[in-house]
């Protein structure tokens, strides 16, 4: 049994797995895409659809400053996710990104994989 399971740690302290999850979604807002590892790609993927649930409400006072709370450092990145991401999934229940397994990284044969959009 699996009781209680939570996220996945990443081998990382707390302050560093948040940093990690913040500018890797910062990376997949701007960009459309990610490239990593599967446990940070899934990982990252719970994270942006928690904000991209958060985002269909569209652009006002209180979704920018909900979702600033959650990606501090780029207003770049907060304003095209409220603008021009979230508008696409409104009707959409939920399953906003995909995964797609890439194989095994030759030099230390970890599992490769790449998180789109849908």
């Amino acid at each position: 049994m699996n009781h209680q399971n939570g996220r996945k740690k990443l081998n990382l302290k707390s302050g560093h797995r948040k940093a990690l999850l913040r500018n890797q979604t910062i990376h997949f807002i701007k960009f459309g895409f990610l490239q990593t590892t599967k446990a940070k790609v899934k990982e990252v993927q719970r994270f942006t659809e928690k904000i991209i649930t958060v985002s269909r409400e569209g652009y006002n006072f209180n979704t920018i400053r909900r979702v600033k709370q959650i990606l501090p450092y780029d207003d770049a990145a907060v304003k095209k996710l409220i603008q021009e991401i979230a508008p696409k999934y409104v009707n959409r229940p939920g399953g906003y990104t995909r995964v797609i397994p890439l194989g095994k990284r030759p030099s230390d044969t970890a599992t490769i994989a790449r998180l789109e959009w849908v």
